[in-house]
């Protein structure tokens, strides 16, 4: 029986076939790493730890759709992905409170409405630690509402000693805006409730500016004080601002009269104007959009659905002018405030546009000239425009 002589390959053919192999090991790490950091900025998910420094103590994970810069970070609310109040993680809540975390002097707030708990826990081991704790809220949708179920919060802060107030009056005090040992600024169309940051469609900018803080903590004690609605003083002359070669221009209702300096804004738009809208309802605003449209400027624009389906919306005159506008895709609430002029100027803020926010709310406005934060908004208006419909309207 003759013995079996087994063939070895030679020695160039396994250097051949090793350095194949590890180029294949190459590319599919690669693959890998590129495919979890897709994951991460969509998602915010990072079970390894690579991206966010493995969840253990750290800053907290960036909310699923963020980015900013050296004095500036702008959120959106994701309610595809990140809706689950009992799983904050990456959401704009675990922002606000890790901001809440930070404060070492003041925290004055202006906010609409409130449900969330662990907010309230945050604020009163503030104030426990020695912070100034103020907040200023809306009569009806602030202190009535929360004697509603899933409410509470209010009375939760007022028993362990943080003062509460409200406007005591008709018109809403509709503001949206948080302030952070007098430098920092925190604005948007965002309630902190669990509709606003898990379930609504909604943005958030948070500006590092001791000069803008100082604009906003006037208004804030003006509200203290009980200074609400008309009769309130404006000082608009004194709310401007550059900031890091950014121009910023902050406007309140309804003593600044917005609608009359949002609206040459518009009417000087020269390439582009994209608008996401709660409500959409003035006169005047939606004439100068339409203006632009048929001076050749390209307009397009998002609608809340129910909110644009009443007589008064602007919707039915710009899509019958064939302006391009659709209803957005949420099942919940599409609550952005939000103009995008030339592709380089934010409108954002409480402010809905129409004449209840213009004549008799409490509202905030912040105008950006920043082309790094009107991109962040496009992507904003890319993604709602993806998932919203043209709107079946009958048109003469």
């Amino acid at each position: 029986m003759s013995k079996r002589t087994s063939r070895r390959p030679r020695s160039g053919q396994v250097s051949q076939q090793q350095a194949r192999m590890n180029q294949l090991i190459t590319v599919a790490v690669v693959v890998a790493v590129i495919a979890m950091a897709g994951c991460y900025m969509l998602t915010g998910f990072d079970p390894l730890g690579l991206f966010s420094g493995g969840g253990d103590g750290g800053q907290p994970t960036p909310v699923a759709v963020g980015s900013g810069g050296d004095w500036w970070q702008v959120y959106f609310t994701d309610p595809t992905s990140v809706n689950d109040p009992d799983n904050p993680r990456g959401s704009i809540e675990e922002q606000l409170i890790a901001r809440i975390e930070d404060a070492r002097q003041t925290i004055h707030i202006a906010s609409f409405e409130f449900n969330l708990t662990p907010v309230a826990d945050a604020l009163i081991a503030a104030q426990r630690r020695g912070v100034e704790v103020e907040w200023v809220t809306d009569d009806e949708h602030g202190i009535e509402a929360d004697e509603e179920e899933g409410h509470g919060q209010f009375a939760m802060l007022e028993q362990a000693g943080v003062p509460v107030r409200d406007d005591g009056r008709e018109g809403l005090m509709h503001n949206k805006f948080w302030l952070f040992d007098g430098q920092t600024v925190w604005t948007g169309s965002t309630n902190i409730t669990v509709n606003g940051i898990f379930h609504n469609n909604n943005n958030v900018i948070v500006i590092e500016s001791p000069a803008l803080a100082t604009i906003y903590e006037r208004e804030f004690d003006e509200m203290w004080a009980g200074e609400f609605g008309p009769t309130s003083p404006s000082t608009v002359d004194e709310q401007q601002l550059t900031l890091d070669g950014t121009a910023i221009q902050v406007l309140f209702a309804p003593e600044d009269d917005v609608a009359d300096h949002l609206i040459p804004l518009i009417e000087g738009a020269q390439s582009s104007i994209r608008f996401m809208a709660f409500s959409f309802t003035h006169d005047g605003l939606g004439e100068a959009v339409l203006a632009r449209a048929q001076a050749g400027v390209d307009v397009a624009g998002i609608f809340e659905t129910r909110g644009s389906e009443t007589e008064y919306s602007e919707l039915g005159r710009l899509f019958c002018a064939g302006v391009p506008v659709r209803q957005d895709g949420n099942p919940r609430t599409f609550h952005h405030k939000v103009f995008i002029i030339d592709g380089q100027t934010v409108v954002t803020g409480s402010f809905n546009f129409s004449n209840n926010a213009n004549r008799d709310n409490d509202e905030n406005v912040i105008v950006i000239a920043n082309e790094d934060i009107a991109a962040r908004y496009l992507e904003e208006f890319a993604r709602r425009w993806a998932e919203a419909t043209a709107p079946e309207v009958g048109c003469e």
